[in-house]
């Protein structure tokens, strides 16, 4: 347990930065190579690849040399810790909303006056 909220920090920490954010965004759709990543943003090629290492720690993104490109992956396991954890969270204050309402349902009408009616 205490592995996976490391791992699950880790996740977090990545997705923090809102370059990293935009890299899986856009390995979702489809595997890219390194200077593709780095296309859209003002940086240098050794910045990208500093991002890269971050998401390739925690496990995010995969990738491999084929031939002179090294071409990067999206590993979506990685999502499915975030998915669980945010889907727990979720659960948790449905069910919270869920017994105020029932508990507000229970309760007189005060704002229900005379003078509306």
């Amino acid at each position: 347990m205490l592995n996976e909220a490391a791992s699950l920090d880790r996740v977090f920490q990545a997705l923090a930065d809102p370059t990293r954010r935009s890299m899986v965004e856009r390995l979702s759709r489809g595997p890219a190579s390194v200077s593709e990543l780095a296309r859209p943003f003002a940086m240098s090629l050794a910045a990208i690849v500093q991002h890269l290492k971050v998401l390739e720690a925690c496990g995010l993104v995969r990738s491999e040399k084929v031939g002179r490109v090294r071409a990067c992956h999206l590993e979506p396991r990685a999502l499915t810790a975030v998915e669980q954890w945010a889907g727990e969270r979720r659960r948790t204050w449905e069910h919270r909303l869920d017994r105020l309402g029932d508990y507000l349902a229970e309760q007189p009408d005060e704002w229900d006056t005379e003078d509306e009616k």
